[in-house]
This record gives structure tokens, C-alpha cells and sequence, in this order.
């Protein structure tokens, strides 16, 4: 691994699940794909080809520069571009709480993907909750905006995701929860600050 891909995992741990949730020569597709640096180290580690949808064109830009197949397009007006089951992998990581239309986007990436991974960050934290219980809005490593500047227009929990799910038809098949990079498996909703999903149609 080159100290680029090292620095990348380090900086993100919930890719490194990703990461490892995405098989050999899997067809890839990651939504909001900043730089495109998870799908250059898909490629190389996992010899997966994908293509990245990004909406910023200084992030179009640097995907370019990393060699990244990259469609410039608003996730808010759907993947009408692809046909169904065009992907192995739909891939939208930290980026669903940015998405004004949630449902229409995790049931699109399951029309063109076989399957998706989700991560996000947990409003149910307990330190996001404390801070909430103080009347402030929560500013963290994982929430790092202030309430007047933050590009997140839906924040959730892991039980608010589960509970999606469940109400569109959406099987989850794995599920990681982190903070501070280290999986947490006791009360992941309070003690856990980001969550990663692997979700299948039923």
C-alpha cells in the first residue's frame, strides 16, 4: 500500500470497510466521489473499475488528475443515466446526509447496483448528544461544521437509517460501526460517531 493509500484509510477508516466489502473486478460506482482517491485505491488494490459522480468542479478536476473516470452530475436529479443493475457496487460514503431526496437515492443505487454501501455520520453519538442537551447544535471530528455553514441537510442515527430501511424493502447484510477508527460493537448507537452499511434489495 503506498503512503497516499495509507494516509487515505487513516484519515477515513470507514473506507477501509468499503473497501473490503468490494469484490475483485467489481463494477463500481461512488456517489459524491470527492478526488476519486477511494476509487483510484479500488482499482489498485482490488482491480475494481468504477466511475465516480461529483457535482464540485474543483473535485471533478482533481479526479482527472488521479486518472479518475468521473461524470460531472447533481445527485438530486437521480441515476437516470445508468440502467438497471449497470454496477456491482453503488458506493455513497459520507454523502447521504448532504441529499435533500434520501429514498429516491438509496432506491436508485439499488436499481443500478447490485448493491450499495453506505456510511455516514451518527447524530447518535453520545457527544452530539450532549451537546444537544446543551442547546447547541453538535461540532465534531465527525460533524465538523458550525449550524450556519454545514452542507448536511438530513442528519440521522443508526436506528433512524435502520428504520429507512425497513420501510423501503432494503435487506442490511453488514453493518460496521467506528469511532475514532476502532469498531465499537456495545450500544453502537450512543458509543459509535460513524456507521457503514452493506444493503441488498430484499
Amino acid at each position: 500500500m503506498s503512503p497516499a493509500e495509507q494516509s487515505l484509510l487513516a484519515a477515513r477508516p470507514d473506507l477501509a470497510a468499503v473497501a473490503q466489502w468490494v469484490a475483485r473486478g467489481a463494477r463500481v460506482l461512488d456517489l459524491g466521489c470527492g478526488d476519486g482517491s477511494l476509487l483510484r485505491y479500488l482499482w489498485q488494490a482490488r482491480e475494481a473499475p468504477g466511475y465516480g459522480v461529483e457535482i464540485e468542479d474543483d473535485s471533478v478536476i482533481a479526479c482527472v488528475k488521479n486518472d479518475v473516470n468521473v461524470l460531472q452530475l447533481d445527485l438530486e436529479s437521480g441515476l437516470s443515466l445508468f440502467r438497471d443493475g449497470t454496477f456491482d457496487c453503488v458506493i455513497l460514503s459520507e454523502t447521504l446526509q448532504t441529499i435533500h431526496r434520501t429514498e429516491q437515492l438509496l432506491r436508485e443505487m439499488l436499481r443500478v447496483g447490485r448493491e450499495a454501501i453506505v456510511s455516514f455520520p451518527n447524530f447518535g453519538h453520545w457527544a452530539a448528544r450532549l451537546q444537544v442537551l446543551f442547546g447547541r447544535m453538535p461540532v465534531s471530528e465527525a460533524l465538523p461544521y458550525q449550524w450556519y455553514e454545514t452542507p448536511n441537510v438530513h442528519m440521522c442515527t443508526l436506528a433512524d437509517f435502520e428504520d429507512l430501511c425497513r420501510r423501503l424493502g432494503i435487506r442490511i447484510r453488514e453493518r460496521l460501526v467506528l469511532h475514532q477508527g476502532r469498531s465499537v460493537g456495545l450500544l453502537p448507537n450512543l458509543l459509535g460517531s460513524h456507521a457503514v452499511y452493506r444493503c441488498t434489495a430484499q
